[in-house]
């Protein structure tokens, strides 16, 4: 039986020692490295090349799914899977695009972990049922370009039209015009309920 060779990022060590307590006890998995930052998860990926990558969505240097591009432009062929406890449909097609196998929510772990992980190293892909359904929700529509994103970043923060136009360089009159846009894009009739729904589908972060 192959031994799966298994590296864990997550910058909460709480997580990485319960991930251990889980792998311990199989006899066809290893925990190989652990990993607190993206950075950090691309050099012990150079120096160990686990089998599979659990990897953390939030880390304190980069995204998962930025940790991931980097490490797939490396090793193409490296099986990681997104591990973490948010579910917006932004995170996911972020971490689909990057070149995730699988993506499972925190709740999930133990025994979803364990089949995880070995489904991943077989070659096939992992996408529960809470996952999929979050993707169809919003699939197909239009995404905020990066100019509308940057708006509501400036509105989550409290900006008026004048203060958001004041610090792109821009008239009132067009970060009106995002705002209607973004209000459209997102469903939504007000400026309170558009950031409520960027910050829940993962568009907004929190601090950012």
């Amino acid at each position: 039986m192959p031994i799966i060779k298994v590296l864990c990022v997550d910058d909460h060590p709480l997580v990485r020692k319960g991930v251990a307590a889980i792998l311990a006890n199989e006899p066809d998995i290893a925990l190989v490295a652990e990993a607190a930052t993206g950075r950090d998860a691309l050099e012990l990926f150079r120096q160990h090349r686990p089998d599979v990558t659990l990897m953390d969505l939030r880390l304190p240097d980069m995204d998962g799914a930025e940790a991931t591009r980097r490490i797939r432009q490396e090793f193409p062929e490296a099986r990681i899977l997104m591990l973490t406890s948010y579910d917006g449909d932004q995170d996911i097609y972020r971490s689909l695009e990057a070149g995730v196998r699988g993506y499972l929510l925190k709740e999930m772990v133990h025994l979803e972990v364990l089949r995880a992980i070995r489904t991943v190293f077989e070659g096939r892909r992992v996408i529960p049922p809470e996952v999929a359904e979050r993707l169809t929700q919003y699939f197909p529509e239009a995404p905020l370009t990066a100019r509308e994103t940057e708006v509501l970043t400036y509105v989550a923060k409290g900006l008026s039209n004048k203060e958001i136009a004041q610090r792109l360089g821009t008239a009132s009159g067009t970060v009106k015009m995002h705002l209607q846009n973004i209000l459209a894009k997102l469903g939504v009739t007000d400026r309170t309920r558009a950031v409520t729904v960027a910050l829940e589908r993962g568009i907004l972060r929190l601090g950012a």
